[in-house]
């Protein structure tokens, strides 16, 4: 999730126009600008794509806690190192099962990541991993802290 956050705070001030292509009879169509990241073709192209990008995630353990999390490791494009970093190829089957994970729940809960998205939330990680899907607790114990 915090892959499709970032990808959709990009896009956030973008505009893109929606609606019928359909002609009325005085000639005119009806045709609006919504937020890109509010538009259904947009978000079914990311969540389409995110999951090819858990390569870029490797598995690290906290010191102090021993609480196992992905973390991404890899710079996003348009940074600085990106091009240089593409040079090398870090291919792992060690990450098949993150993308696995991914993959079944972008198909589980698809339309309560759209949802978010168009609600503007913030956090679409821990909203859609407590609020919405009830796939972890950490969000409802931060709020209890």
């Amino acid at each position: 999730m915090d892959e499709v956050e970032y990808d959709v705070t990009k896009v956030r001030q973008k505009k893109t126009k929606v609606g019928s292509f359909r002609i009325n009879p005085d000639g005119t169509q009806e045709r609006r600008k919504i937020a890109l990241a509010h538009s259904e073709a947009f978000l079914a192209d990311l969540l389409d794509g995110v999951c090819e990008r858990m390569n870029d995630h490797k598995l690290e353990e906290d010191p102090v806690t021993k609480e196992k999390a992905f973390k991404r490791f890899a710079p996003r494009k348009g940074d600085k190192i990106y091009k240089e970093f593409k040079k090398f190829c870090f291919y792992s089957d060690a990450y098949r099962p993150l993308k696995f994970a991914c993959e079944a729940i972008i198909e589980e809960h698809e339309d309560r990541i759209f949802s978010l998205t168009a609600q503007e939330a913030h956090h679409l990680a821990d909203k859609l991993c407590s609020k919405k899907a009830d796939l972890c607790e950490t969000y409802a114990e931060q709020i209890e802290l």
